[in-house]
C-alpha cells in the first residue's frame, strides 16, 4: 500500500487506537474534509438503529407511498447530535450532493431522503446524526500521537452491513490481522 499522505485525509478513513471514554472507542472514522480549516469526519461502524420512512413523515410533512426500506442510522459523531448527513455511493447524484471520490459521495438534502425512500436514491446509504471535527492541525498532531490508523476508505469499507467486521477490513486494508492487534502501545 502506498504511503498516506496525511496533510490530504479527505476521502481517507481513521481507525481509532486511544481507549477514548467517549464515543470514539473503537470508532472508524469516514473523512469526508480535510484542509487548512481543519478536519469533519463520520463515524460510519456505530449504529443507532435501522431508520424506516415512518420516523420521518410525520415530523417533515414527507408526502411518501408506505413504503419499508429501512437504512442504517449511525452517531455520526460529538458535534451538532440533530443535524443529519446523508453517506451514499456516487452513482446517484442531486445538486447539493459532495462527491469525496472513491465512489462516495455526502449530502444534508431532505430531496436526497424523500429519494431514498422512494426507491430512486443511491444504491447505498447510511445516515450519520452529527459528525466529528477537528481544529487545524488537531488531526495530525494526534496521528503523530499515535491515536489513529489512516486507511484508505472504500465503498464496500463504508457500506459494509456488518459494522463489527468493519474496523477488522479496515485494518487488513493495512496489512494487520485483527486477531492479533492490540491498539495498546508499550515501551521495552
Amino acid at each position: 500500500m502506498d504511503k498516506i499522505d496525511i496533510k490530504n485525509l479527505t476521502g481517507k478513513c481513521l481507525i481509532s487506537l486511544t481507549d477514548f471514554s467517549d464515543e470514539f472507542t473503537d470508532a472508524l472514522i469516514y473523512v469526508c474534509a480535510h484542509n487548512s480549516d481543519g478536519a469533519m469526519g463520520f463515524v460510519i461502524n456505530k449504529r443507532i438503529k435501522d431508520f424506516m420512512p415512518s420516523d420521518l413523515i410525520a415530523d417533515l410533512n414527507f408526502n411518501l407511498p408506505n413504503l419499508s426500506l429501512p437504512v442504517g442510522l449511525y452517531n455520526g459523531g460529538p458535534l451538532e447530535k440533530a443535524k443529519g448527513f446523508i453517506i451514499h455511493s456516487n452513482e446517484y447524484h442531486r445538486h447539493d450532493s459532495i462527491d469525496n471520490g472513491g465512489g462516495i459521495a455526502i449530502s444534508s438534502s431532505l430531496e436526497v431522503l424523500q429519494d431514498i425512500f422512494t426507491g430512486q436514491g443511491p444504491q447505498e446509504k447510511m445516515i450519520a446524526l452529527g459528525y466529528a471535527g477537528w481544529a487545524p492541525l488537531q488531526l495530525e498532531k494526534e496521528i503523530a500521537e499515535n491515536r489513529w490508523l489512516v486507511t484508505e476508505a472504500t465503498p464496500e469499507l463504508i457500506f459494509a452491513h456488518d459494522d463489527a467486521a468493519k474496523r477488522n477490513l479496515a485494518l487488513s486494508y493495512l496489512g494487520i490481522d485483527y486477531e492479533n492487534f492490540t491498539p495498546t502501545i508499550g515501551r521495552a
